[in-house]
């Protein structure tokens, strides 16, 4: 009974695909798992629609009215709810932050990701002083290049907010990761060296979101 949810107002940031991964992810420990996709676009929703032995349910809900009252009742049928957030910080990403137990930002490492960021966890902050402290609240680099000072940079500067854990685990840009919506899969369903490594980092992130909520 446990609703984590991915927030970010910018898209491109990795967030409806973070969400399915973390859902599959929980699914394997033995979990069962739904997910709200609140997103527009229903990424998330239609990637997991589309994929072969799924088990887990998806629920496509928009208004900041629905996703109040649903959210809770949702979280009644699973271990953990995974709530893929609107792009763009509406009155719908403050009803998530009403009823989430954790909120993760991922954020990729670049000026305008990083004021992004900023926005997403100012909304949190909003959110915590109305609920005494909840959500708990996370933020993690997504699709960083290997080799390049941002990633460093953007680290140091996230960490200065002393609201919100930085997560040690870092997703790296790959072309794989990228190809899992069109093929129906998630890494771990992918052959090949660049498969295993972000099935590794995912494996990382997973368990420092998890530690978080236990």
């Amino acid at each position: 009974m446990t609703v984590i949810a991915l927030i970010n107002k910018k898209g491109g940031c990795s967030k409806s695909t973070t969400a399915v991964h973390l859902s599959y992810w929980l699914s394997r420990q033995g979990y069962k798992v739904k997910l709200l996709d609140a997103d527009a676009q229903r990424s998330s929703s239609i990637w997991l629609n589309s994929m072969e032995d799924n088990s887990i349910a998806a629920t496509v809900l928009q208004s900041p009215d629905e996703l109040l009252e649903q959210i809770p009742e949702l979280a009644q049928e699973c271990d953990y709810l995974v709530v893929d957030g609107a792009a763009g910080l509406a009155e719908s990403t403050r009803a998530i932050l009403f009823r989430c137990d954790l909120a993760v930002v991922p954020c990729q490492p670049t000026g305008l990701d990083l004021q992004s960021a900023s926005d997403a966890v100012r909304l949190i902050k909003q959110a915590q002083s109305v609920r005494g402290g909840a959500p708990k609240a996370a933020v993690f680099i997504s699709r960083a290049v290997k080799g390049t000072k941002l990633k460093d940079e953007a680290i140091a500067l996230l960490s200065k907010t002393k609201e919100i854990t930085v997560l040690k685990t870092v997703v790296h840009q790959k072309q794989i990761i990228a190809d899992t919506f069109g093929q129906a899969a998630t890494v771990w369903d992918l052959t090949g060296r660049p498969a295993t490594e972000s099935a590794r980092e995912y494996d990382k992130l997973f368990k420092e979101i998890l530690g978080m909520v236990k």
